[in-house]
């Protein structure tokens, strides 16, 4: 295979494979937005099992208030009753201090039955509110968990068809190329295969060494940057000429690549140092 087929073949694999990560990654977003909303859900439950503690309370305390209020009307009423029947002044004093005092009671009763008759109206309001909030977030949940349902089977689909794309496109290169390119394409933005004008890689625009462009620009194998690792071929720029082809090698040579690796290595660039690597091997062979 001429190596014009193979650069073409892998332009086509990564426009294929660039299509494929960015489905892959939104199929793995995809629960992320449902997931959202079942915290809200769940943050939603938790406050309304809270408020139900909170109105059993208030409607216990406003049924003893009542039991209370009741007995103290009672107790009011009875002694105003005996009012008629009393026969010395001493007897009237004693039951109409009794009438008083059930009379204040009473009022304080009452008084804090409807302070809590209000707070139970409200922590009701409340409840109602949540019952439809969950109501809602529940069928919104629902919904949606069909749509990603069928939303992921729609894109794992695609992505079976852009593999299978892959595999025609990718045929006839080696695996190991294939294996490195894809992981290139990976980290490095969709990007994994970059001309080189001049003496510049267009990917990490770093300036490549005469003797190594002059190895891109012979285009009889494949050559990785030794900076970033992409896959290069030559592309011929204005005021390019045959003159060009043995730049002059103060320029830059292949001992520079070295020195940078043994930087590299120190710096802790992986990819870097493995698509170097490769160039290395390429050129020295």
């Amino acid at each position: 295979m001429l190596m014009e087929e193979v650069f073409e073949r892998l332009r086509e694999f990564q426009e294929i494979l660039t299509k494929r990560v960015e489905i892959e990654r939104e199929v793995e977003d995809i629960p992320k937005s449902l997931a959202t909303q079942e915290e809200v859900l769940s943050r939603i439950k938790k406050t309304y099992v809270e408020r139900n503690v909170e109105f059993e309370a208030a409607e216990a305390k406003v049924k003893e208030l009542r039991g209370q209020l009741a007995e103290t009307e009672a107790a009011r009423e009875a002694a105003e009753k005996q009012m008629d029947l009393i026969s010395t002044q001493r007897e009237y004093e004693a039951l109409n201090k009794e009438i008083r005092d059930a009379t204040e009671k009473e009022h304080n009763y009452r008084k804090d039955l409807q302070k809590e008759e209000r707070g139970l109206a409200e922590i009701e309001e409340s409840l109602r509110k949540d019952e439809s909030m969950i109501k809602l977030q529940e069928s919104e949940i629902s919904e949606k968990s069909t749509k990603i349902s069928t939303d992921r089977d729609a894109k794992i689909k695609e992505i079976e068809e852009l593999k299978a794309k892959e595999t025609e496109a990718s045929s006839g290169i080696e695996h190991e190329v294939i294996f490195k390119f894809e992981r290139i394409i990976r980290s490095k933005q969709g990007l994994g295969i970059v001309p080189v004008k001049r003496s510049v890689c267009t990917g990490c625009y770093m300036i490549l060494p005469a003797q190594f462009v002059n190895e891109v620009r012979s285009g009889n194998k494949i050559i990785f940057c030794p900076y970033c690792s992409r896959i290069l071929y030559y592309e011929e720029s204005e005021g390019d000429s045959s003159d060009q082809l043995f730049i002059d090698i103060e320029s830059g040579s292949l001992a520079d690549l070295e020195d940078y690796a043994e930087e590299g290595e120190e710096e802790g660039y992986d990819d870097g140092d493995e698509g170097e690597k490769d160039g290395m091997e390429d050129s020295e062979g």
